[in-house]
């Protein structure tokens, strides 16, 4: 029996987990829940459907972009969590690595359901002894065998557990995230150990196409940006209220601060967007000026009339003037309006992220520039002050801003997405001839990886290389439009010089599956490029 336990555990331990998907990782510690008295109604209503044995399998909580949908998702999970009612999360994110893909979306789950309900490990650790390459099979054959199956064959009483799954609209495929929705609602059907799905996403055309393809009876929906608007502004407000007045102590401000009007002015020009509301309380708490004068940039910042996204753009604007150029001159605007395209944009285009001072060594410039840079922004950046841990987006939109000139009225700020990934592509080739035969100093032939100490493969290939040899290709197919001659040479000088020796990288990393794909990938893209020129 202990031997069995112990197979099933090494079964369970081979579950690829895609980092930072579940609601309580680590990466996600200092993100935002509900206050106790906001989106009470539709709190209620996802817990009573939760409740409700009769209720339909998938709720679907659909919203514009900023309506606060993975607030709720974090706060739903964190609730069905302390009741011992969450099965499994899964926070999606456009650009950050394993969560902004399928790839490892079903095995995630499963492993997270091994442990939600111990009962399901037999069959699962059977599911992956019978069927030793189920990790390189499709979702269809990763949700049978290591999910539906399990759960329909789960010797327990009756019980019924929830998995959230947020923001699925930022899964890199569209076709993955219809076949994806065809899967889950075969979840219905379960009779003894029943699982429910909370998903969220943004309204978009091949998310409710793939909707109309299933049953009425598979899921029922809410548009969390119908709902009237004086309920959301009652939720601003109480934000604004319990966020801002710690600030009048602190700073030794005047009573009452902030007064009915400002809240009322504030409210207003959040037009029903809870981002809005969010990036304006980091712009008042983060200023040098102290919260009063940064209030007073926020109140100038828009007129009244404007709508939800204008207020939003305007915010944005604002907070970029001031926080990056200042009052200083013109040449010198220029210029960290120059290290700011540089630096955010990476940020903004990169397909994982990093720490700041990995960026600095991917861009290849010091970190005091890219630090400097990165302490301006706040208020629409997440910088930990522990510098092993990456620098995010707090939200998708500040991206949507920067690279829509529509948008971004300040052309200083906008980011060019192409001139960027072909910019990153050169820097990571750059990285990459810098590799070598035998970097970690391997001791023979045959060598497993896995007897390759980590800190050994760290400092032979640090993160940013990792980095330059996962995704050089990707940035290049990105920024091909841009791409010269020297850039095609470049990469037949890497393929005569440097093939083997990136190989060899992506080997010691563990992403030599992902290399064989973008081997076939080169082949394509060198011959359609070649033609071009």
């Amino acid at each position: 029996m202990r031997i069995q336990s112990l197979q099933q555990s090494t079964n369970i331990a081979k579950l690829p987990r895609a980092e930072g998907a579940a609601h309580n990782d680590w990466l996600r510690q200092h993100e935002d829940h509900c206050l106790q008295d906001t989106r009470v109604e539709i709190r209620k209503q996802i817990m009573d459907w939760c409740d409700d044995p009769n209720s339909k399998c998938i709720f679907w909580l659909n919203g514009m972009a900023g309506t606060g949908k993975s607030t709720i998702s974090r706060t739903i999970a964190r609730e069905l969590a302390e009741q011992k009612r969450l099965a499994a999360s899964f926070f999606f994110a456009r650009g950050k690595k394993d969560i902004s893909h399928s790839r490892m979306f079903f095995t995630t789950i499963a492993a997270q359901l091994a442990n939600s309900l111990p009962v399901l490990r037999i069959s699962i650790s059977d599911a992956i002894d019978n069927n030793s390459d189920i990790f390189q099979q499709g979702l269809r054959e990763q949700w049978n065998q290591l999910i539906l199956n399990p759960l329909k064959s789960a010797p327990t009483q009756s019980i019924q557990l929830v998995v959230v799954i947020d923001a699925l609209d930022e899964c890199d495929s569209m076709q993955d995230i219809q076949l994806i929705l065809q899967l889950l609602a075969e979840a219905k059907d379960l009779e003894t150990v029943r699982i429910k799905i909370f998903l969220t996403s943004r309204p978009e055309i091949p998310i409710f196409d793939g909707f109309r393809r299933l049953s009425g009876e598979a899921y029922q929906d809410f548009i969390l940006h119908n709902i009237p608007l004086d309920t959301v502004n009652a939720d601003i407000s109480t934000f604004f209220l319990q966020k801002l007045s710690p600030l009048k102590a602190k700073h030794g401000l005047g009573t009452p601060w902030p007064d009915e009007l400002i809240i009322e002015q504030l409210v207003e020009r959040a037009a029903g967007l809870f981002i809005y509301a969010a990036t304006t309380l980091r712009f008042i708490q983060d200023g040098v000026d102290g919260p009063e004068e940064q209030l007073s940039l926020v109140l100038n910042a828009t007129k009244s009339s404007l709508s939800a996204t204008e207020h939003l753009d305007g915010i944005y604007t604002t907070l970029l003037q001031y926080s990056v150029l200042g009052k200083r001159a013109y040449q010198e605007c220029e210029q960290l309006a120059g290290r700011f395209r540089q630096v955010v944009g990476s940020i903004v285009v990169m397909f994982n992220t990093m720490p700041a001072r990995n960026l600095a060594h991917l861009l290849q410039i010091p970190f005091k520039m890219v630090s400097r840079t990165l302490d301006s922004l706040h208020s629409v950046l997440s910088v930990p002050e522990n510098e092993s841990q990456p620098v995010r987006l707090f939200h998708l939109s500040f991206r949507d801003f920067l690279q829509d000139s529509r948008r971004c009225s300040d052309s200083r700020f906008q980011i060019d997405e192409k001139e960027r990934h072909i910019s990153l592509y050169r820097k990571c080739m750059e990285h990459i001839f810098q590799l070598e035969e035998n970097i970690c100093n391997l001791w023979g032939p045959g060598v497993l990886i896995t007897e390759v100490p980590s800190d050994t493969i760290q400092k032979a290939i640090p993160p940013h290389v990792q980095y330059a040899c996962r995704y050089w290709l990707d940035h290049w197919r990105l920024g091909n439009p841009l791409a010269v001659e020297e850039d095609i040479r470049t990469i037949r000088q890497f393929l005569e010089q440097h093939f083997l020796h990136w190989l060899e990288g992506l080997s010691l990393i563990g992403e030599v599956s992902n290399g064989v794909r973008m081997i076939i990938a080169i082949e394509e893209t060198l011959s359609v490029s070649c033609n071009s020129h």
